[in-house]
């Protein structure tokens, strides 16, 4: 892993800071609408390429690969890896031979490239929108969603694309921040996901709500990192 210096690190933090201020600036100076859109999405994180790694690595990997191993997926499986980042689930996954990944930031496909072919894994990866995903119906053994749910601007339409490309009996695998289920979000908790929700990611969705607008099955519920407040959750689509 390239180790960056404390300089470029410096200059990295002020550029983001410089660009996502004008980038607010220009909203602010239009109609009000909601930050968190496909164009946001795609420019924070192509700034955050530098450093994504090393944050969603460090602190996720073993959650990465604890759900993974639940996935109980065959080598010959199709599986989706929607919202793919830069790749890092791609070690979890170097025995399945039918992987597909995209992800709405041109940067992360290309890491992701990279990062496949140093393992040497076949995936076929895309820049596309989660909320549109351009596969058949039935197209995927499984979809994996990591890290996604709590960014993408309407989870709702993602998990309805996932339930429409998963075959009968498939699984999505889920793992995320969520608001647990049948609570509120505080007054403090709504004013501070405004910066989180800008900066990195929704933190009062509610995964029972989300799916409820599907026929999507929960059958397994995990506490993970942060004391449970990030959670790993197995889906299944009715046969």
């Amino acid at each position: 892993m390239a180790v960056i210096s404390v300089k470029d690190f410096v200059k990295y933090v002020i550029l983001m800071g410089e660009t996502m201020g004008n980038f607010a600036h220009t909203f602010s100076c239009t109609k009000p609408m909601s930050i968190n859109t496909n164009s946001w999405n795609r420019l924070r994180y192509t700034l955050y390429l530098p450093v994504y790694d090393l944050v969603a690595d460090r602190f996720f990997r073993k959650y990465r690969a604890r759900s993974l191993s639940l996935l109980q997926s065959k080598p010959s499986d199709a599986i989706l890896l929607l919202g793919a980042g830069s790749g890092l689930d791609l070690v979890c996954l170097q025995e399945q031979t039918n992987l597909t990944a995209i992800d709405i930031t041109p940067g992360m496909i290309a890491k992701l490239k990279e990062r496949a072919a140093v393992l040497q894994v076949p995936v076929q990866a895309q820049v596309m929108d989660g909320q549109h995903l351009l596969f058949p119906n039935n197209s995927f053994d499984a979809v994996v969603l990591h890290l996604i749910l709590a960014v993408i601007p309407d989870p709702v339409a993602c998990l309805k694309e996932v339930e429409r490309v998963l075959k009968p009996g498939g699984a999505a695998m889920v793992f995320d921040k969520f608001l647990p289920d049948g609570q509120e979000p505080t007054v403090f908790r709504r004013l501070l996901n405004q910066v989180a929700g800008t900066l990195f990611s929704d933190i009062n969705r509610s995964i029972g709500k989300i799916t409820a607008h599907t026929t999507l099955q929960l059958e397994f519920n995990e506490a993970a990192a942060l004391g449970g407040a990030f959670r790993i959750i197995r889906l299944r689509k009715p046969l």
